[in-house]
């Protein structure tokens, strides 16, 4: 295609250096310093009540939940309810992503945390099966199915509406921040359930455990507060003023499949590796004789580092490339996974930490930085919000989904944290070879190719700076 005359060298009237710093520029960066915030603080909110779910249920849902079944058991019923959140996750991804490609991105997202705050929110007024037996478990599995479809549509809404505000050439630093969201969530999460498990363990049980759930109707009011002062991607923006709307998104990027697959498998690794180092970790490390406490501890220092590991893999990947930095990431959690669970086993909290730092604070953040960037460049504006939701979700349903009640079943059986090394470098030999098939997406625009299901080919004219 010859070069557009726009982007030619030759001189033309331009404005002054006073009239540079226009209100209208200072508007524009206004608009995407909102984005940036609403995609971080809303990211943060919603992993905020997926994770403390994950954590409460490792600590005390086997016994208030499914009582009378042997420990083990307990652990796994509470995982199998942890696992049925995710695979309500693409029903998520598919629901919201059909209307936010066909209405509008923002309106999906102040939904998705909506139905999220509420439903962890009432999470925390549930009676247990002491009184109300059977119903207990069936409405707690309900509300996770329910938090399951919410943060389906969140991730993929809230990162798009960051890259496609942030321009051609730093995609990977600005959606970098709703990538932080995960650890921010964790951090948050990890820190108030540290100060109630202080509590005695009679007094956790009966009414402590219910006091993140609860507090989660404050982080909802900030985080509607920020989106609603978002505006709508332009991108979309354009596409639904020229009535250019896939009128089925889904069967868009279902037609041509190629592009979901991979990246639903690019992201494996990531997420079995965050499912086995945090929420199973405290079930496994709890069991083997860690105070909860001192697991709390380790994953708040890890859920620190990752928010500096996540920006700079994201820088990294463009200047460099979103492939060799996944890539990097997926070979060190390989590379790590038996030194980590050795060092789990140690007994020693100086060691766990160093454990979690290693395994997710670094290696899972290295490959979880650049997907946001990655999965958005590889579809259209038409189909992104259902293409790259549906993938990331995949992913997720996947890697992190079974992933905690696969290793408590083996576990159980081998008495060995064996299995858990092997799931490890399982998922992130899969997130490895997938890389190789992956095309780089880090120097391409975002403008809608003739097939919305393919995602951008066209290489933008700039250049990256160094």
């Amino acid at each position: 295609m010859p070069p557009s005359p726009v982007a030619s060298p030759s001189p033309s009237p331009s404005p002054s250096p006073a009239s540079s710093a226009s209100p209208a520029t200072d508007a524009e960066r206004t608009r995407q310093l909102r984005v940036v915030a609403s995609g971080l603080l809303g990211t943060a909110v919603e992993f905020y009540d997926f994770l403390v779910y994950g954590t409460v249920a490792a600590l005390v849902f086997g016994e208030l939940f499914f009582p009378g079944a042997d420990p083990a058991v307990g652990t796994i019923a509470a995982f199998g309810t942890f696992a049925a959140g995710y695979v309500a996750r693409p029903l998520g991804g598919i629901l919201f992503g059909h209307f936010g490609d066909r209405l509008g991105r923002k309106s999906m997202l102040l939904l998705t945390m909506g139905l999220m705050g509420g439903a962890s929110f009432l999470v925390g007024l549930l009676p247990t099966y002491d009184t109300i037996g059977v119903w207990a478990p069936v409405l707690l599995i309900t509300l996770r199915v329910v938090q399951g479809v919410a943060i389906g549509g969140e991730w993929g809404g809230a990162t798009l509406m960051v890259v496609e505000h942030a321009g051609e050439l730093r995609r990977g630093l600005w959606s970098s921040f709703t990538q932080m969201g995960a650890p921010l969530g964790s951090l948050l999460s990890t820190a108030v359930v540290a100060l109630v498990v202080t509590l005695p363990k009679d007094e956790f049980a009966a009414w402590g455990w219910r006091v993140p759930f609860l507090l989660s109707v404050v982080l909802l009011g900030v985080g509607l507060f920020v989106r609603l002062k978002v505006v709508e991607s332009p991108l979309f923006a354009e596409v639904k003023k020229d009535r250019a709307q896939s009128r089925l998104p889904i069967l868009d990027v279902l037609r041509r499949p190629r592009p979901v697959l991979l990246a639903c498998c690019v992201g494996i690794g990531a997420f079995t590796a965050q499912s086995l180092l945090t929420s199973y970790l405290i079930a496994y490390a709890t069991g083997i004789g860690y105070a909860r406490p001192q697991v709390l501890t380790a994953l708040t220092v890890s859920a620190a580092v990752a928010l500096v590991v996540l920006p700079c893999a994201s820088i990294l990947s463009d200047r460099v490339g979103r492939r060799p930095v996944v890539l990097a990431g997926a070979l060190a959690s390989a590379a790590l996974a038996f030194p980590v669970l050795a060092l789990v086993d140690s007994g020693s909290p100086g060691l766990l930490i160093l454990a979690v730092v290693l395994g997710h604070g670094i290696a899972q953040s290295t490959m979880y930085g650049p997907l946001g960037a990655l999965l958005t460049e590889m579809f259209g504006t038409r189909v992104r919000y259902t293409g790259a939701s549906l993938g990331y979700q995949g992913a997720t349903l996947v890697g992190a989904g079974f992933s905690p009640m696969i290793a408590g079943s083996l576990v159980a059986a081998s008495g060995s944290s064996t299995p858990v090394s092997l799931l490890l470098c399982g998922g992130a030999a899969v997130t490895a070879v997938t890389v190789l098939f992956v095309r780089e997406t880090s120097r391409t625009s975002l403008a809608d190719p003739a097939d919305p299901a393919e995602g951008s080919g066209a290489p933008h004219t700039q250049e990256i700076s160094a």
